[in-house]
């Protein structure tokens, strides 16, 4: 099993603290549970062109930032990653030239769609 950052687990409403090795829907409360990580150790042992060059594809590159311990427990749709796309022709286009316009491509999703992000 893969390291992972994640501390624990906290109640959104009360703070109360769960394990983050167990499943969890809600908390006692009903309320969604949060996840607290260790950040000095991430900081000083996962960089962010870690991340970047990650041989994983998809949500799972992540992988350090999830409370998923075992890989064989990870689940994906066909996730990927969705870029952001400079669109210099249309900076051009608006003759003001200042500044960048970029376009995230969620086309690339499992959907087609930018809708699924909002799901």
């Amino acid at each position: 099993m893969k390291k992972n950052y994640v501390n624990y687990l906290e109640c959104s409403l009360t703070g109360e603290k769960y394990d983050a090795n167990k499943l969890h829907g809600l908390s006692n409360a009903g309320r969604p549970l949060l996840v607290r990580y260790d950040l000095n150790a991430l900081k000083k042992e996962v960089s962010r062109d870690d991340i970047i060059n990650s041989k994983i594809d998809g949500l799972w590159r992540y992988s350090p930032l999830l409370p998923v311990l075992d890989p064989k427990n990870r689940i994906t749709l066909g996730e990927t990653i969705t870029p952001l796309i400079k669109l210099n022709r249309s900076v051009n286009y608006s003759s003001n030239n200042k500044g960048t316009v970029l376009v995230k491509d969620e086309g690339r999703l499992p959907t087609g769609s930018f809708k699924a992000r909002g799901l």
